[in-house]
């Protein structure tokens, strides 16, 4: 299921890079096997509230199409299933601090030498060289030294803001799951695996692309601009009677036809507003003219004569409105799928779409060690040596009920 079925990834990530990285291969059909440390398991099972049942809502969001194990790789027991498990592996990827995999033997070039076609990927704060390869990353942390949290705000002379959303942590998953691709194709001419890497920095700063093109054009440090865009007007939010929609009228055509919804064609003469230039040039004034005009009327009559003029816009939604949007529900963006222990729950569906071999959700997040004995046995260990390591401490082997009561 899914054109990367057949790959076998091991997953020893936490939290929200790595796993997003290894959420984008599982749901494209690559066998991921999460490895979660002893006692406590990934940081983001403690990430509550919310709940679902007995499960952190965030742990069930990034880790669904994932077996879940548990070892302890400082026991020589759980070492020796890690390296068994990598021997065969397409993919390893790991998000720990910058030497820790060398320290507990695992370093990309320990594990080459038995597994040449190996493709090692490694995800990190600030990535494997340069001054700040040490430290550790957030995504709060990258946000802030990109440059992203000065030129986002609502105005220049506000706070530093930082996204909604864990854009570094996002994005370098994205990104690391691209890298495994591209060394992957690599690997069927070659035969050769290779180190992958990626940061938050850099992902941080690859989400700058705008702002980065302006500064090194000019010197200057872009600002806060709310909802607006830096090169292009209008392009940004606007208040309506009763809500707030967005308008991306910032070409010369789309421009013309926003005045015509807006009944304002004299502003199509203005010389303050004529070329795109000109209208970044008086932005203050052009918002203030524009938005007298669309507070009033309703966000639908405006959304219904923009639309008809083929003008780009759309409504402000919450995430709730946005989850129930009908496009959410025709590109199935919100699936449901079944969890081991509470039954039926819903989750964000595959963003790429295969016409030839289409990916699918096909399981839930692993419970805490829900399939540590399962793949111990399909790797050879017995049934005495998997009793012995769970005396050792060295695994934990979770007892799922087939307890289906609960609902999502």
């Amino acid at each position: 299921m899914g054109p990367l079925s057949g790959m076998k990834v091991v997953d020893l990530t936490h939290v929200m890079a790595g796993p997003t990285c290894t959420l984008m291969l599982a749901d494209m059909g690559a066998e991921v096997i999460k490895i979660e440390k002893l006692p406590r398991g990934d940081d983001t099972r403690h990430s509550v509230p919310p709940k679902v049942g007995d499960e952190a809502a965030s742990f069930l969001m990034m880790n669904r199409n994932k077996r879940g194990i548990v070892l302890d790789l400082k026991s020589p027991a759980g070492a020796e299933v890690l390296r068994r498990l990598v021997k065969t592996a397409d993919v390893l990827v790991e998000n720990f601090a910058p030497g820790a995999m060398e320290r507990l033997g695992f370093g990309y070039e320990k594990l080459r030498q038995e597994n040449p076609a190996l493709i090692y990927c490694s995800l990190s704060g600030f990535g494997r060289t340069g001054p700040y390869k040490d430290r550790k990353g957030f995504d709060l942390v990258a946000q802030a030294m990109s440059g992203i949290m000065t030129f986002t705000g609502e105005r220049p002379d506000g706070p530093p803001v930082k996204c909604g959303p864990p854009l570094s942590d996002i994005t370098a998953g994205l990104l690391a799951a691209m890298g495994i691709l591209a060394a992957y194709a690599h690997r069927l001419k070659t035969g050769q695996g290779q180190w992958v890497e990626t940061s938050l920095f850099e992902a941080a700063l690859v989400q700058t692309y705008w702002q980065s093109a302006i500064a090194l054009a000019t010197g200057v440090a872009p600002q806060a601009m709310g909802s607006a865009h830096p090169l292009n007007a209008p392009y940004q939010a606007f208040e309506a009677s009763d809500g707030w929609i967005v308008v991306g009228g910032a070409s010369q055509k789309h421009w013309g036809l926003t005045l015509e919804v807006l009944g304002a064609p004299q502003l199509a003469t203005d010389p303050r507003f004529e070329t795109g230039a000109d209208r970044m040039g008086h932005l203050p004034e052009l918002v203030e003219e524009l938005s007298k005009r669309f507070r009033e009327r309703p966000a639908a009559y405006w959304l219904e004569q923009l639309e008809a003029k083929g003008v780009p816009c759309g409504p402000v939604q919450n995430m709730l409105q946005a989850l129930a949007d009908p496009q959410t529900v025709a590109r199935k963006m919100v699936v449901e799928v079944e969890h081991s222990t509470l039954g039926p729950v819903q989750t964000i569906g595959l963003p790429v779409k295969f016409s030839a071999t289409p990916g699918k959700v096909r399981t839930g997040a692993p419970i805490y060690g829900e399939h540590t004995r399962e793949v111990l046995r399909e790797y050879g260990f017995k049934e005495e040596d998997i009793r012995a390591f769970e005396e050792q401490g060295a695994i934990h082997a979770a007892s799922v009920p087939p307890n289906r009561d609960k609902v999502a």
